[in-house]
């Protein structure tokens, strides 16, 4: 079974990376982008049947190295 963990940063947390991507997209002549933030993508390979256990223990992955929780909100979702 796969976990997908997406990451982003919270909200009112400034985004640097964000504002520069919009930047250069408005420069490029993209006008109709609002905003951009900018997140990220882990995808695990898990040996587990289980999906509520799966999803537990990534989640305390998260908590404990893949997510800053003091910046950033996840999202995970187990694929069977």
């Amino acid at each position: 079974m796969k976990a997908i963990v997406n990451i982003q940063l919270k909200q009112g947390v400034l985004d640097p990376q964000g504002k520069a991507v919009h930047h250069a997209l408005g420069a490029l002549g993209f006008k109709d982008v609002e905003d951009v933030r900018i997140g990220k993508q882990i995808v695990l390979k898990l040996n587990q049947s289980d999906p509520q256990k799966a999803k537990a223990e990534v989640k305390e992955m998260c908590e404990e190295l893949l997510a800053n929780t003091v910046i950033e909100d996840y999202e995970i979702e187990i694929i069977l």
